[in-house]
């Protein structure tokens, strides 16, 4: 049995979120408590729920504990053989943080698999954007040698949701290491600004014109695509990610959403200036990207390393947790105005006899 304080590191639902996704993919019960612990309402909310049933689905794994409101769980896994599944939110909770949840399970199942997610929100507030999913974290797993697509039916935006996504995975037997240690030349930005029953006040356009007059100020050009997209009448919203590639294989990605009352320029020229303080810090991937590739890297055979410009909360508790519940070793080391993160192959057996200990 792995057991995990949720009150530990961030305290926040990544650390459920990831340790139901590792356990799944390790076949091991997991118990987590205190879910949570540091958020003003602890315990699962429903987008927190959610995910964790439809982690459950994947694997079909046994559940205690599963319900709003719960500071406690119990998750025991079985095979994770693949087919079609179903996920519904409800309201504008982030699909994106749903699907970062599921497909370290969707990559090692049996077979492919195909799962449809409804009723939720592609583009919303501290979560990445659907599209920030597509151009740059399945960027760098697709050189991982992981096989997924993610087709948008619908965007959806705060308040109402009604977000569609459908992702499909193949199986991956094994995850390449990810070497990523110089921030190379040649850099080239792109862009894609979207924006849903707004094309009448030009928004995606204002967006994207803004980010570009910003990057162009700092000497980069930047080729970003305009959608004004039709799919959700009920939920008028916009976002824009930016993302920035070099002959290294560095990849940097920024984004953000539109809110009432925020200036499309605004919204345009806020992405701009994070990708900016990306490209100027010269590491080899992005801040946010840093923490989500920890679960990969793991995984991987092998070492990976990478280099981010910080430690986040987040990086912070998934190289914990990972560590924790795989029995892996992570060295982080300051080079500069940078951090290294590498991944190495096998931990001291001191080190190996406590992440038994803490999985029993």
């Amino acid at each position: 049995m792995i057991d995990i304080d949720g009150s530990q590191k961030s305290g926040s639902g990544t650390i459920l979120r990831l340790a139901v996704a590792l356990a799944a993919v390790l076949g091991e019960p997991l118990h987590v408590f205190n879910i949570r612990q540091k958020r003003p309402q602890s315990g699962l909310r429903p987008q927190h729920l959610e995910a964790v049933l439809t982690a459950a689905r994947l694997c079909e794994a046994e559940l205690r504990g599963a319900e709003i409101g719960s500071r406690e769980l119990w998750f025991k896994p079985g095979t994770i053989k693949g087919g079609k599944f179903e996920s519904q939110i409800g309201t504008a909770g982030s699909i994106p943080m749903l699907l970062m949840t599921v497909l370290p399970i969707c990559l090692f199942a049996e077979n492919k698999i195909q799962l449809h997610v409804s009723n939720g929100g592609t583009d919303v507030s501290n979560s990445p954007t659907i599209n920030y999913l597509r151009h740059v974290l399945l960027s760098v797993l697709e050189r991982m040698g992981a096989h997924v697509s993610l087709n948008v039916h619908r965007y959806g935006y705060f308040p109402k949701g009604m977000g569609e996504v459908t992702l499909t995975t193949e199986p991956c037997r094994k995850l390449k290491p990810l070497k990523l240690e110089r921030f190379g030349e040649n850099l080239t930005v792109k862009g894609s600004s979207v924006c849903t029953f707004l094309a009448e006040r030009r928004v995606a356009e204002r967006q994207a014109v803004a980010a570009e007059n910003y990057l162009r100020e700092k000497d980069i050009s930047a080729d970003i695509k305009v959608t004004n997209d039709e799919s959700n009448p009920l939920q008028k919203g916009s976002s824009v990610v930016l993302w920035a590639e070099t002959d290294t294989g560095t990849i940097l990605g920024a984004d953000a959403i539109g809110e009432v009352r925020k200036t499309s320029e605004a919204v345009g020229k806020e992405a701009a200036e994070r990708l900016y303080a990306e490209v100027f810090a010269c590491p080899t991937v992005d801040v946010h990207l840093a923490d989500m590739l920890i679960p990969y890297a793991a995984l991987s055979e092998n070492r990976s390393m990478y280099l981010t410009r910080a430690l986040s909360d987040h990086l912070e508790t998934n190289i914990w947790l990972a560590q924790r519940i795989l029995g892996v070793k992570f060295n982080v080391e300051k080079m500069s105005t940078l951090y290294r993160i590498e991944k190495t192959e096998k931990i001291s057996q001191d080190e190996d006899n406590l992440a038994i200990a803490g999985r029993q």
